[in-house]
């Protein structure tokens, strides 16, 4: 194939390394309105009054904004697709306060420096209420997060505001108890993971106009530009029809801009006052008002018989949502469905979970969306379950991992219809040197190196849900544009689309002009998130250029006269096989801007019957200093089935990329509340997140299956790659001190203390 699977560089590769992408503050006009928001002191709150008088008397304030001036219409930030089975808990601004750093004015002005001295101007009497901060303790708890009668669930998910659940259910297959019973080594464990942050390098950030003819423009630094449209709209209590939204270049995702944080309070201010308007966050403000990572704890046993078959999977989960159920019911269930299916031929298993509220910021979308935490438990027990049945924990994955054509245990019934998971485990094992190097050597001077294995699945968007569509035009000048509403925040959607449109119409990348993410020109797209977009986007891009083709051989046919049968088209010309006449592409595109009714264009809208699994393993080796407790990741070794790569530099960037994210996680990234839930990582200096002195050396290959229903035989890469790490680290640091560390991060303090008190 002449570009897919092949390295196509980046298109905006060099306009990147030499500076030239512009951000939304660099577009937006410096006579916009400021707009901030005054947050919250307190974690739960009723706002008994709220003086704002002598704030909207500051010179250059051109609006001040509270509960009694918004829409009382409640709604979700979670960009999902309608109807969003997040629960609709949230109002633009509330009387109720749920969290330190819940919204409680806006404040909209000519200046930063006005809008942050009116801020201070406000002043609020609150009726301080009790915390509720233990999601432990909040499922039944008489503290109620969401009292009011005006909350809703769009969708059975088993939500009850009045018992603090956002999400609760249970599913199995076989007795589960039972099968445990009679099982010879029962592994039981509970793992903790904390609310971690995505830490993009662009903030929230919003900018809002009303164009001549009345609309509402948001331009905004999303994934989701249709969600957005509609969240907007819901929140405002306005038609879509009045709002249009793009994307301009974004600097980092990874799931946050999967909600809305930002784009509602400009969108507010530029509708109620007419002017543009712009809203930055601080990077204090995408630490403690954002959309981190769901905070769980899974609780699991692993059943197996002495010589290593495991025959049972239980697995709970208890997950906080926080103050708000952004994306509460959908990354709770990916815990369980993208870590039990890992196991074949299971007698039982049980998935039960729960989501609760609780007086801390709202939890949101992060890659790996619930299957991180879910997969740290999992394969941290069934390394457990390796030591305790003294068999390799590598070999003990080759008797029981999910193969090709297995039907896969809570995987919503599906098949692993494409699966090279066993060549991926056996190249980590090679290139790692796992014989020569499990479980651990001894270096002398107290320090000690071991290795760790860990296996991990994910999705290619949501099954029957998730809706891609791609749009070609043949210019007139032979050339094509590719319309598409997915979003590139850096994960090359724009290079690896227009990819698959050159491969498919048989022309140069240069022929492809991209047009993203506009919900005036582009057609609908659920949106960059859940793995989607290669798998369901891309495949609408194939089938779109593949129709495009056929219409251009009719045209071509009509011009020829002779029968559209009887014609070939090479990405040239097309050609009457009968006798060898030919009409040139450029030919067609001209000869179409006169006397025609035959428009060269083809949308096509998709969405997939199923969501074959990328799978991966990843293989660490660190060295561990006994006295200190410190960490020191000497090689992580990664391979993934992703399908066909249909760009493998990009494929390969991505998977480094999650690497490094999972390494944060799992070694450094903590998240700490004081008793009157105050968050004290409210800054990159307090929030460590790995830098390249502590990632070590990066080994990623790709042993490649071929999906067949996937564009080019290809899956997903987003998410995937996130997930090995943590597990994988636990079990080097077990190897290396003889402890279980089940709390996330794994921090040299706790190394060390661990290891005095053994």
């Amino acid at each position: 194939m002449k570009y897919v699977n092949q390295p196509i560089m980046k298109s905006d590769a060099m306009a990147l390394v030499t500076g030239k992408p512009v951000y939304l503050d660099d577009i937006a006009p410096e006579d916009c309105l400021i707009v901030k928001v005054l947050r919250s002191p307190h974690a739960n709150a009723i706002i008994e009054n709220i003086n704002t008088t002598i704030a909207s008397k500051v010179p250059g304030i051109v609006g001040v904004y509270t509960y009694n001036d918004v829409s009382q219409k409640r709604f979700t930030m979670a960009g999902q697709t309608y109807p969003e089975p997040s629960p609709y808990d949230r109002l633009i601004l509330d009387k109720h306060v749920r969290y330190v750093g819940d919204p409680v004015a806006i404040v909209a002005g000519e200046t930063e420096q006005a809008v942050d001295r009116a801020l201070k101007m406000i002043k609020v009497k609150y009726q301080v209420l009790e915390p509720l901060l233990d999601f432990r303790k909040a499922k039944d708890n008489a503290n109620l997060v969401h009292p009011e009668d005006n909350w809703r669930s769009l969708v059975p998910v088993g939500a009850d505001n009045k018992r603090n659940l956002c999400c609760s259910g249970c599913e199995s297959e076989g007795d589960v108890d039972e099968v445990l019973k009679k099982c010879d080594v029962v592994v039981e464990g509970v793992y903790h993971t904390k609310a971690c942050q995505q830490a993009m390098m662009e903030p929230f950030c919003t900018y809002c106009y009303m164009d001549t003819y009345g609309k509402l423009n948001v331009i905004s630094s999303t994934q989701i530009v249709y969600h957005v449209r509609r969240i907007v709209a819901h929140a405002l209590d306005i038609p879509q029809s009045k709002i249009r939204v793009t994307k301009p270049r974004i600097g980092g995702g990874f799931g946050a801009k999967q909600t809305v944080v930002a784009e509602v309070f400009p969108a507010f201010v530029t509708y109620k006052t007419g002017r543009p308007s712009k809203m930055i966050f601080t990077r204090t403000e995408c630490q403690i008002a954002s959309s981190p990572r769901h905070e769980m704890e899974v609780s699991v046993r692993v059943g197996a018989t002495k010589d290593g078959k495991i025959e049972a999977i239980d697995v709970y989960t208890l997950s906080n949502t926080g103050a708000y159920g952004e994306h509460g019911p959908t990354t709770v269930g990916l815990s369980g469905h993208k870590s039990i299916p890992l196991y074949r031929g299971l007698k039982a298993f049980k998935f039960e979970y729960d989501v609760v509220y609780t007086n801390k910021m709202s939890a949101g979308a992060y890659r790996g969306y619930g299957a991180t935490q879910g997969i740290f438990a999992v394969e941290s027990a069934v390394n457990e379950l390796a030591a305790k049945l003294n068999i390799d924990p590598i070999k003990l994955r080759e008797m029981n991992m999910v193969q090709e054509g297995d039907h896969m245990p809570a995987y919503y019934g599906e098949t692993a219809t494409s699966c090279a998971l066993n060549r991926c485990v056996e190249r980590c094992k090679q290139m790692i040197g796992w014989d020569e190097k499990y479980p651990v050597r001894d270096m002398g001077n107290g320090k000690v190196r071991s290795v760790g294995i860990a296996m991990a699945m994910q999705g290619s968007g949501i099954t029957n849900v998730d809706v891609g569509s791609a749009s070609i035009k043949l210019n007139d000048e032979g050339n094509y544009t590719l319309s598409f509403s997915s979003a590139d925040m850096g994960t090359g959607c724009d290079t690896i689309l227009a990819q698959i449109a050159a491969e498919t119409l048989m022309c140069d990348m240069e022929d492809i002009g991209v047009c993203a993410a506009d919900t005036a020109a582009t057609p609908y797209d659920s949106g960059s998130y859940a793995s989607s977009t290669t798998y369901v986007t891309g495949k609408a891009t194939e089938k779109a250029a593949l129709g495009l083709i056929e219409k251009i051989k009719a045209f071509g046919a009509k011009m020829l006269k002779c029968d559209v049968a009887d014609t070939d088209f090479d990405g040239k010309v097309v050609q009457n096989r009968q006798n060898g006449e030919s009409v040139s592409l450029s030919d067609i595109a001209v000869a179409s801007m006169c006397g025609n009714c035959d428009e060269l264009v083809n949308t096509v809208t998709n969405s997939m019957p199923s969501s074959p699994p990328p799978f991966m393993a990843g293989a660490v080796e660190i060295e561990l200093d006994k006295e200190t407790g410190h960490v020191e990741i000497l090689d992580y070794y990664a391979a993934v089935d992703c399908g066909t790569p249909i760009n493998p530099n990009l494929a390969r960037v991505q998977t480094e990329g999650g690497i490094v994210q999972g390494i944060g996680m799992a070694l450094y990234e903590d998240v700490t509340y004081n008793d009157k839930g105050v968050l004290a990582e409210n800054s990159l200096m307090q929030y460590k997140i790995p830098t390249r002195m502590d990632m070590g050396k990066l080994h990623v290959v790709f042993e490649n299956s071929y999906e067949q229903s996937g564009p080019y035989g290809a899956k997903s890469i987003g998410e995937i790659v996130i997930n090995t790490p943590s597990p994988a680290l636990a079990h080097a640091i077990y190897n290396a001190t003889g402890v279980w560390f089940k709390e996330l991060p794994i921090t040299s303090e706790k190394i060390a203390m661990a290891l005095l008190n053994k």
